[in-house]
């Protein structure tokens, strides 16, 4: 499938829509990002790191490698980036495609980002070819409700104009199956639901997968 591109329009107003609700978003999804960042390495691969929604949760001095391929979150990150303490690589490539080595990375993370990669069965490939035997995927993603539920009926009703607002955001797709489609030796996965104001995204999953 194509690779991600920005549209010129959305692409911005996203990368303004992430910065307006950094704080709020932290508070819904914040004491769980710590307790599973908890021990990262010096060196992180974060796949879709937006505006830096997580650099307050990386210590000072880690080293981010930054796959974002949206040229309108750059110059907000590397700011946020700056302030944090935090030194980013930053790579305008694909979840598909990072251009990093065969077992590169010790850690890699990803939070509210496989709903949007264009082909997320090839993003996780990508992400165990880069990760080194034992290396982490630290996952943080809204995934589709049981079928027939009245959340599933929410998310097909939002379905196209969320998608097309939020440039390929799926809020009913299968993550956690593909997840475990993906070939990764050891996955923990915590399902539950959150309450916010962003209704179609409340059914999330977060977890650990081990390569």
């Amino acid at each position: 499938m194509t690779a991600f591109t920005a549209h010129p329009v959305r692409g911005r107003l996203n990368a303004a829509v992430f910065r307006s609700v950094d704080g709020y978003a932290d508070h819904l999804f914040g004491e769980r990002k710590r307790e599973l960042f908890a021990g990262l390495p010096g060196t992180v691969v974060e796949i879709g790191p937006g505006t830096g929604a997580n650099l307050r949760h990386y210590r000072a001095g880690t080293r981010l490698v930054a796959i974002e391929p949206n040229p309108y979150m750059h110059e907000p990150l590397m700011a946020n980036a700056r302030r944090r303490g935090v030194t980013v690589d930053l790579r305008a490539a694909s979840a598909e495609h990072t251009g990093l080595d065969d077992g590169e990375a010790q850690a890699v993370v990803s939070t509210l980002v496989l709903c949007t990669v264009p082909d997320p069965a090839a993003a996780l490939r990508e992400i165990a070819r880069i990760l080194r035997p034992g290396g982490r995927l630290i996952f943080v993603e809204h995934v589709g409700a049981a079928r027939g539920s009245g959340y599933d009926r929410l998310q097909r009703a939002v379905a196209t104009p969320w998608r097309w607002f939020f440039e390929g955001c799926e809020v009913s797709r299968d993550t956690e199956g593909l997840l475990q489609a993906a070939g990764f030796a050891e996955l923990s996965v915590s399902r539950y639901r959150v309450r916010s104001v962003f209704l179609p995204i409340n059914t999330q999953i977060a977890g650990v997968a081990v390569r």
